[in-house]
C-alpha cells in the first residue's frame, strides 16, 4: 500500500485487505489489558501515559524529546513508514498520536476511523497477546508549529482572526465541574464537546465531514481563522485536532490545556 492511496481518515474495510504490509506501522493507544485482550493484527501498543509528560499540574504536555526518541525507537518509526493510529474510544488518543507525529515532522499517517471498535464491528479479525516489535534508532526533533503554549493563547485573546475550540464537556466549559483550582473557560473560547464529533450509534466513527464543517462554522470555527484546540490534558482535543486537519483548517493544540490554564494565577477565566 502506498502513501498516496491512504487518506487521513481510513476505514477498516479499506485497511484490512492490505495487511500485513511492512511499510505500515500500526499503533494502538490504549490500556495494556485492553490491547492484550484484542487488537488489530500486527498493531503495537502505546500506553496513553507514554504520549504525555505526566508532570503536574499540566500533565498532558508533550514529553521531552528523549522520551519520544525512546518510544518511537521501540516502535520502529522511520521516515518511509506510514503510521496507522488506532484507539478503542473513538479517536481521542489516536488523534493525540497524530498530533505528536506532526510535532515530530512525520506527516505519513492515517487515523483508523472508529478504531478497534469499528474494526470488530466490521467482522474483521482480531488478535490477542503482544505483537512483535522491530526496534530501530529514532531521534526526535521537535517542531513547535503544531503547539500553542500558554503565552500564545494569551496573546490571541484579542485577535479577531483567532479562536479557541474547547473540546471539553459543557459542564466543564461553564465551570460547573471542578477540574482545577479555577473553573470555567478561556475568554472567547467556543465549546464543542469531542463526543459530538463521533457517531456513537455507528461504531464510534466520525460523523460525516460536511456535517462537522457546518457545525463548526456555526461556531465561527472555519477557514480563515487560526484555531487553537484544548481540553483538560489534550487528550479529547486530539480528536478535535484531527477533525480540523481533515477539514483543511489552520489548527494547533494547546497541550497545557485546562490543567495548566485553570491552575495558573495569571490567566483570565470566564464562567
Amino acid at each position: 500500500m502506498t502513501e498516496e492511496r491512504l487518506p487521513l481518515l481510513l476505514e477498516p474495510v479499506d485497511l484490512a485487505p492490505s495487511l500485513p504490509d511492512e511499510s505500515l506501522l500500526l499503533v494502538t493507544v490504549c490500556q495494556p489489558q485492553a490491547y492484550l485482550a484484542h487488537h488489530v493484527p500486527g498493531s503495537l501498543l502505546v500506553q496513553p501515559g507514554e504520549l504525555v509528560s505526566g508532570i503536574a499540574p499540566a500533565t498532558g504536555k508533550l514529553p521531552e524529546a528523549e522520551r519520544l526518541s525512546a518510544l518511537f525507537s521501540r516502535l520502529g518509526l522511520a521516515a518511509d513508514r506510514h503510521v496507522i493510529a488506532i484507539d478503542d474510544e473513538g479517536g481521542g488518543w489516536a488523534g493525540r498520536l497524530i498530533w505528536t507525529l506532526d510535532v515530530l515532522g512525520h506527516r505519513r499517517y492515517s487515523l483508523l476511523n472508529g478504531g478497534v471498535l469499528a474494526w470488530a464491528a466490521a467482522g474483521l479479525p482480531l488478535e490477542s497477546g503482544q505483537s512483535p516489535e522491530t526496534a530501530k534508532p529514532y531521534q526526535a526533533q521537535i517542531d513547535r508549529a503544531p503547539i500553542a503554549d500558554k503565552q500564545q493563547v494569551l496573546d490571541q485573546l484579542d485577535d479577531p482572526d483567532s479562536i479557541v475550540w474547547d473540546a471539553r464537556s459543557a459542564e466543564e466549559y461553564l465551570g460547573l465541574r471542578t477540574t482545577a483550582r479555577r473553573n470555567g473557560h478561556i475568554p472567547g473560547a467556543v465549546n464543542l464537546d469531542w463526543l459530538e464529533l463521533m457517531d456513537r450509534h455507528n461504531d464510534f466513527r466520525l460523523k460525516p465531514l460536511p456535517e462537522l464543517r457546518r457545525r463548526l462554522e456555526r461556531l465561527s470555527i472555519g477557514a480563515g481563522r487560526k484555531i487553537i484546540t484544548h481540553c483538560q490534558t489534550h487528550h479529547r482535543s486530539g480528536l478535535a485536532y484531527v477533525v480540523g486537519k481533515a477539514l483543511g483548517l489552520d489548527i494547533r493544540a494547546y497541550d497545557g490545556s485546562w490543567s495548566e490554564w485553570g491552575n495558573a494565577d495569571d490567566t483570565p477565566v470566564e464562567s
